[in-house]
């Protein structure tokens, strides 16, 4: 009891403290919650001086645009359901039918179908609903908030905002499947050996990721420009020009994260005791077996928040990709810096808002569905015991 009375803060320190975790989380969140508003509007009501304006949106309403209470309710109901399957039935879920090799691909299968249903519940299943119970509830089936998609399909659809998601996606996926597959394998492999060239090779992986992005790309760039003349022994006319493509771009950003995703894999290994290691192999495994049946099912925690980083890396990437994809190919969120920076009408401007706020769903839905797995492997090795 005494100990736990001395580790306990002063209530100055702790209403200090909690005062200014206030500040921050109200610093941080507000510019996303005020552009995700502004999505919602009519032009009129987004930049609107009055706040409570672009809050309820008068313009918007008139317009026969808004949302009732019953609707606003079964978002939010929608939204808090689509958060508990997240964070709690999905993982446990995955960890319940899967084996332990095979929990990454389940991973990927219920996330996605999470994903894709909580959007079809939300612009699909809810105003459904409403629109059917809106003229039996009375009074709560009456808008009262101007709200509108019609920025997210101009966006989305006319806009062919799709097709950049796609890039991303495709861009993405690449970069975090090649800098997890080699970063698991060399970071074990420097977590094993004691000799100095693993050393040494750590060195230079460091001073390889401080190099600023712009110089990987200055040195890439004639050779991707020039790709058709070297390749064309191997595939004749038909050689393909590297640059404006995207692999070109998962080229760079893997050389510019690998690095990274070795000096952190390498941590989580060596918090791994090396006894595992020895005991797989005296049951008949080999080194591989070792490593893949035993160690990574350890590990996953640690790959996971791994690459959630090099997701975040390819995935909000501006300087790469805008100087290495052509316009067919471009990633979302160079595509999003074009639609603001163009001489554009306020409505052009709420519809990038609306792509802008786009590309941040994918973000809070990957932390909701591995919260757990971020947390454990952002702490592994913190306590030793």
């Amino acid at each position: 009891m005494s100990a736990a009375r001395a580790l306990q803060q002063p209530l100055p320190l702790r209403l200090t403290s909690n005062a200014f975790l206030a500040l921050w989380c109200l610093i941080a969140a507000f510019p996303i919650f005020w552009i995700m508003v502004q999505s919602f509007k009519t032009p009129v009501d987004a930049y609107d001086s009055n706040a409570l304006n672009v809050i309820l949106g008068p313009e918007t309403l008139a317009r026969g645009h808004g949302m009732s209470v019953l609707q606003i309710l079964l978002g939010v109901g929608a939204i808090w359901l689509t958060i508990r399957l997240a964070s709690r039935t999905l993982p446990s879920f995955v960890r319940g039918s899967m084996d332990g090799g095979l929990q990454w691909l389940g991973w990927i299968i219920g996330a996605s179908a999470l994903g894709i249903g909580s959007v079809v519940a939300l612009f699909g299943v809810v105003p459904w609903i409403s629109d059917v119970l809106n003229p039996m509830v009375g009074p709560l089936g009456v808008d009262v908030v101007g709200l509108t998609t019609e920025h997210y399909k101009t966006v989305w659809v006319e806009r062919g905002f799709f097709r950049n998601f796609q890039n991303s996606l495709l861009i993405t996926a690449g970069v975090v499947t090649i800098s997890l597959s080699v970063g698991t394998l060399a970071g074990y492999g420097l977590a094993r050996s004691g000799s100095k060239l693993a050393f040494w090779i750590l060195i230079i992986a460091l001073i390889f990721r401080a190099l600023p992005h712009s110089v990987l790309v200055a040195g890439y760039l004639p050779v991707f420009i020039s790709s058709s003349e070297w390749l064309a022994p191997i595939f004749g006319e038909n050689a393909p020009t590297l640059y404006g493509k995207p692999f070109a771009v998962i080229a760079v950003l893997v050389a510019i994260n690998q690095p990274f995703t070795i000096w952190m894999l390498r941590s989580f290994f060596q918090n791994i005791p090396a006894e595992l290691d020895e005991a797989a192999r005296v049951d008949g495994c080999s080194h591989f077996q070792a490593f893949r049946r035993v160690i990574m099912p350890v590990m996953w925690p640690g790959v996971i928040t791994t690459g959630l980083f090099s997701f975040l890396l390819a995935y909000n990437d501006f300087l790469v990709t805008s100087l290495l994809l052509d316009a067919q190919n471009q990633t979302m969120v160079p595509a999003i810096a074009g639609m603001f920076n163009r001489e554009t009408t306020t409505t052009d401007q709420v519809v990038a808002v609306a792509a802008a706020v786009s590309i941040t769903a994918p973000l809070f839905f990957l932390v909701m569905v591995f919260q757990r797995q971020i947390v454990s492997g952002l702490t592994a090795g913190a306590v030793k015991g």
